[in-house]
């Protein structure tokens, strides 16, 4: 095997929340060196929200942070002071990209905007993002992903169509965008191999969220259809939800998009009398009496175990799947066999589990090696070792409070 894809490369990661800090961690799973930029005077985000090992809160229990910045150098740096922005600088010359995350014109703020970041270092690549982009009427209005949901038009499809919006859980949003993100990076570093020019980019979390709506969006260009909520079901498939099964809280998806699906499913139920009913021969006229069709199944896959029935069907080629709960992706074979879940040992959380990448690189395969830093733990040797800076500076720039 080779070595890791983006050995070599360095980055600064000023980024918060999930977004930027999920980008990074693609990268830094894939070799790249990072350091992740933090002040003790107003603690990232994460940082403080749940969940806790042991339920006790602090900066540094977070399983949340610690999901999203495994492999990353921690440093803190109190960019308000004068001083700290000097030390932000020699980190721009030591980084090819620069990571960030904030509401547009708060880096500039601190004298690290693009147009600051190329007078230090002419082919820097500075990645920013943020909930809708740079540039804009609304660039400024801050939000976070839970937000965000709302704004790109989920959460008002999402729920029954007699009863009010539910929408999805959490900040959805953050989950495609840092593949974009991602993407985007890595063409801005073949770009500067290529070129030795640098680039400003600029991923507006708003826009990634809405092209997963695309299919919606483009029906109302089209047919001015504005879609509304339909449950878990589907105007291409009948049934198309979830259904119970044996235990308590437990369910299978099944969907039957073509008429051999539909025909198998017939089947595998041992083709009971109900279905021979004009209310159900037809794509359409399941549709009609979808209701109907749902409660029959219902009343037959509670029955079976939830995992049996995912397998029965599948068998028989039915579109079917177990409703899993956190528990069962933990001690699920395929996640196992792949090794997607790892485990690192965490200075305060202890034997802590964290999601590898979706996808393997053959030649390339990605790497958690290092656990989610704690709060400045790195500082001393990002600033000695990385920078280049001396014991008796380092110590003089603590005492004024630049590492707070």
């Amino acid at each position: 095997m080779g070595k890791n894809i983006l050995e070599g490369v360095k980055i600064a990661d000023f980024s918060w929340v999930g977004v930027g800090p999920i980008t990074i961690s693609y990268l830094a799973q894939q070799g790249a060196e990072v350091v992740r930029v933090e002040s003790s005077k107003r603690p990232e985000a994460l940082r403080v929200t749940p969940p806790f090992r042991g339920k006790t809160t602090h900066v540094n229990r977070s399983a949340y942070f610690a999901n999203f910045n495994a492999n990353k150098y921690g440093m803190c740096l109190n960019l308000n002071h004068p001083k700290a922005r000097e030390v932000a600088r020699r980190l721009v010359m030591w980084a090819d990209v620069v990571a960030e995350a904030f509401t547009p014109g708060t880096m500039a703020k601190w004298g690290l905007g693009y147009d600051d970041l190329v007078k230090i270092k002419p082919d820097i690549i500075m990645f920013s993002t943020c909930q809708q982009g740079q540039t804009g009427p609304h660039a400024s209005l801050p939000a976070l992903g839970t937000q965000l949901v709302s704004l790109a038009g989920f959460t008002y499809m999402t729920g029954w169509p007699d009863r009010a919006p539910a929408g999805p859980y959490g900040p959805y949003t953050d989950i495609p965008a840092p593949y974009f993100a991602a993407v985007a990076i890595l063409a801005a570093l073949r770009h500067r191999r290529k070129t030795g020019k640098g680039m400003h980019i600029d991923v507006a979390q708003f826009e990634t969220g809405v092209l997963f709506l695309a299919p919606l969006v483009l029906d109302y260009f089209a047919n001015g259809t504005v879609a509304g909520r339909m449950g878990n079901r589907c105007r291409h498939a009948a049934p198309h939800g979830v259904f119970p099964c044996k235990g308590e809280d437990r369910w299978c998806f099944i969907a039957a998009y073509t008429d051999d699906e539909w025909k198998a499913l017939c089947k595998a139920m041992g083709k009971p009398g109900w279905i021979r009913s004009n209310k159900f021969a037809t794509l359409l006229s399941r549709k009609r009496n979808e209701d109907e069709l749902e409660r029959l199944i219902a009343e037959w896959s509670v029955n079976f175990d939830a995992y049996e029935l995912m397998q029965k069907l599948q068998d028989a080629g039915v579109p079917a799947g177990v409703l899993q709960t956190g528990e069962d992706l933990h001690n699920d074979p395929q996640l196992k066999h792949r090794q997607y879940l790892h485990q690192l040992e965490h200075p305060e959380i202890g034997l802590h589990c964290y999601d590898g990448l979706p996808f393997k690189l053959s030649k390339t395969p990605s790497e958690l090696k290092m656990p989610a830093p704690l709060l400045g733990q790195h500082t001393e040797y990002v600033c000695t070792k990385l920078l280049g800076m001396s014991d008796e500076e380092f110590v003089t720039l603590m005492a004024e409070g630049v590492f707070d």
